[in-house]
């Protein structure tokens, strides 16, 4: 049929289908019902499809019942040691042999694992606690504030992280020598966490500074919510994409960290079984070259959680980023 507009000029007329002819196809349908989806639920659709996600969940995952039970995986004792078994060949129950003390290698490699990931699982949490509040305070009130955390950040942050924690850990174990296991393991978390947290704080300014002019920042204020609600509820948990990034591949990073400074006799203390004590344990027999399988084993270990962590946190990062997938 044809339309004609008023002040349209003969010529001029419109045709315009009639409706029975150009039915509404199902991919122009749009659900009017449906909820919207959030970042994180997007976010979760995309994490499920990628390959690196699901690897770095099987890693984490063995890697969290071997914490938590153990016993699953080997019934011999870490901490019992005969000389008569001193470097012993692999035997039944025993797939590494003995390491020089005659302890069993693979048990010390299990049990290690509970002191290592302790400290990059509670190291990470007080870095990403610390740095999520400062980066927050400082992006969204500026002013002073934010020149005063900028600035304070800015002084720790020119301390080397290891450098600086060998200091600290060094002074709190002349002054408190006996801590015990969760004593020590705090020890080193504070340590590592004192020196970390700027780089969190930088990452959560940023993306504050980002997020606080937005538009449902402004529509939140407009119905009447106060700064400290806009900035608990709208501004901290859209801000958080990259934080949690970082905090997935920190956690990886503190666990070398704690096994670089018990490698060094600094970190934990040498009566606990951890894979930094045991490569310490191992570094006279790596100037040898014999019975390196004392060495290959708890550091094949940490490799692998630190590659889980890893593969874990760049999956995140292509979730929460899908430039990054493009780039």
């Amino acid at each position: 049929m044809h339309d004609t507009q008023p002040g349209a000029r003969p010529g001029q007329e419109r045709y315009v289908a009639p409706t029975d002819e150009t039915p509404l196809r199902a991919i122009d349908v749009v659900d009017v019902d449906a909820v919207p989806e959030s970042q994180w639920r997007e976010a979760w659709k995309r994490l499920r499809k990628s390959p690196l996600f699901w690897l770095a969940s099987v890693i984490i995952l063995v890697l969290a019942v071997m914490v938590a039970f153990p016993t699953l995986f080997t019934s011999a004792d870490p901490n019992q040691a005969s000389l008569g078994k001193q470097f012993d060949p692999p035997g039944d129950g025993h797939p590494f042999g003995y390491n020089f003390q005659g302890a069993d290698i693979w048990a010390r490699t299990v049990y290690g694992a509970r002191a290592s990931v302790a400290v990059g699982v509670f190291a990470t949490l007080v870095t990403v606690l610390l740095g999520v509040v400062t980066g927050a305070i400082a992006g969204f009130y500026g002013g002073i504030v934010d020149t005063l955390i900028s600035r304070l950040s800015d002084i720790f942050f020119s301390i080397p992280v290891l450098l600086g924690s060998i200091v600290v850990i060094s002074v709190i174990n002349n002054v408190y020598p006996n801590k015990g296991f969760w004593g020590s393991v705090f020890v080193v978390v504070l340590a590592l966490a004192l020196f970390a947290w700027p780089q969190i704080t930088r990452q959560m300014r940023g993306a504050v500074l980002e997020v606080k002019n937005l538009e449902f920042v402004d529509a939140a204020t407009a119905i009447g919510a106060s700064k400290l609600t806009n900035l608990r509820r709208h501004i901290v948990p859209n801000a958080l994409s990259p934080v949690i990034v970082s905090a997935t591949i920190s956690l990886g990073v503190f666990i070398v960290a704690e096994s670089a400074l018990s490698f060094l006799g600094i970190g934990l203390p040498q009566t606990m079984v951890s894979w930094g004590n045991d490569l310490s344990d191992a570094q006279t027999l790596v100037r040898s070259g014999q019975h390196l399988v004392v060495m290959w084993v708890p550091a094949t270990a940490l490799a692998v959680t630190v590659l889980g962590f890893v593969l874990l946190g760049e999956a995140v990062r292509e979730a929460l980023d899908p430039k990054a997938r493009k780039s």
